[in-house]
């Protein structure tokens, strides 16, 4: 029994890593075809997000007009939250 939960979670996380490359390799293709190239530094910063923050990066980047849009939503992704505990 615990080899097969051991398997089935091994399951998911390749899964779940299968759909986060197809979503980034989408994202990468559409900035890319929007606005020609796209800097390294922001490439990284879109590889470090969560499966729904690149799912919401695929929905905004159809409003972008520029590269500075695209900053501008990362900037404010990766501002630091409020501390809750106040």
């Amino acid at each position: 029994m615990i080899y097969q939960d051991i398997l089935q979670k091994g399951l998911q996380q390749g899964q779940e890593r299968g759909k986060k490359q197809e979503a980034l390799q989408l994202i990468m293709r559409l900035l890319t075809r929007r606005f020609a190239a796209i800097e390294p530094e922001i490439e990284q910063h879109i590889g470090t997000l969560p499966i729904t923050q690149l799912e919401d990066l695929a929905e905004a980047l159809l409003d972008f007009s520029s590269q500075s849009d695209l900053v501008n939503y990362l900037g404010n992704i990766f501002l630091p939250q409020p501390n809750q505990e106040d």
